[in-house]
């Protein structure tokens, strides 16, 4: 039966290990148990807060609301021919769902291995590495509609998708909640071995011809060997997005630093990595009170013990105003700041 508790500790749901409180904590096992939790009178007078895996989220306080923890489980699968179509429930580990589609051979999302999180997150952010990110592999998603309960389908063309970016963390965010994604995947695998990184882990394993779950272990070691374990070491992962800019912002930055390391875009600008940028300004592993950069990722914030959510938010300004007055450049946060 579906409970709303009160004055819940969200430190076991939250990968930063932060300590904060929720006055209200539902956690949600189906779509019924959402139609059922906003029929309730309580729910209306409370500001919602969505959570999945909580990897992507940094508590500076108490949240005085309701915090919704999707848990919604459950994978199935249709193959056409070649095609495959692969639908995971919103409450899924995201690398749970990498390892059943690797496991049965359903190839696209083993670039993406290892990624915190859950899958009905993977959309809101259109996640994305080592040369994939969701949208090359997203089908449509069902969602939870606050305002009038109902259930709605968005295609590919409805997400609005763009870099981490999508149209629920814009024009429709905090009005719908992510129930299940469909994915498009193919049973005969196209490998995708472009970023350099993974060429050279294959090269070290002696694999000429790798296939996925070659490539989602390459990718999986090269994960574990740069980023902390969150169960050991609370953090959110990348806390900055790479920034991308326009062409003649990068030869002002590059004429002044020829080895800044940067990336072409489809949309012929930009992209720096926020990693190097952060390291070249001495930032890479270093240790201010109970948080820090990683020390074999600056683009990873870290609580190394009791750290409050402010701490890390004001180390971050630090290492953003540091950026700004080094390289011209204006770091974006990837995570969520409540």
């Amino acid at each position: 039966m579906l409970q709303i508790q009160e004055n819940i500790s969200l430190k076991p749901y939250n990968s930063f290990g932060i300590d904060v409180k929720a006055h209200f904590f539902a956690e949600i096992f189906s779509e019924d148990d959402l139609k059922e939790l906003f029929q309730r009178d309580l729910v209306n007078s409370q500001k919602l807060f969505i959570i999945g895996g909580g990897s992507n989220v940094l508590f500076t306080q108490d949240y005085n609301g309701l915090v919704i923890k999707i848990s919604i489980k459950g994978i199935k699968s249709e193959i056409i021919e070649d095609k495959v179509s692969v639908t995971a429930g919103a409450g899924e580990v995201w690398n749970d769902f990498v390892n059943y589609c690797v496991a049965h051979h359903f190839a696209g999302v083993e670039n993406l291995s290892l990624i915190p999180g859950t899958v009905g997150a993977s959309p809101i952010q259109n996640i994305g590495a080592y040369g994939v990110e969701l949208k090359d592999v997203f089908d449509s998603c069902t969602a939870f509609e606050i305002k009038t309960g109902t259930i709605k389908t968005f295609t590919y063309a409805d997400c609005h998708f763009g870099y981490r970016e999508s149209i629920f963390k814009g024009e429709l965010k905090g009005q719908y909640i992510i129930t299940s994604v469909t994915f498009r995947l193919s049973s005969s695998a196209k490998i995708n071995t472009s970023y350099g990184a993974i060429e050279t882990e294959l090269q070290a394993r002696g694999i000429e011809n790798p296939n996925i779950a070659d490539v989602s272990a390459a990718v999986s070691h090269i994960r574990v060997s740069k980023l902390p374990d969150p169960s050991t070491i609370g953090n959110a992962g990348s806390f900055f997005k790479n920034p991308v800019i326009e062409k003649y912002e990068f030869a002002d930055i590059v004429a002044k630093h020829p080895d800044v390391v940067h990336y072409s875009t489809p949309d012929n600008k930009i992209k720096l990595a926020a990693g190097w940028l952060i390291e070249q300004c001495g930032w890479k592993g270093k240790i201010v009170g109970n948080t820090g950069t990683w020390k074999n990722q600056a683009l990873v914030l870290v609580n190394h013990g009791g750290a409050t959510g402010t701490e890390v938010y004001q180390f971050s300004e630090q290492i953003i105003d540091s950026v700004k007055s080094t390289f011209g450049v204006t770091l974006e946060r990837e995570v969520n700041i409540l």
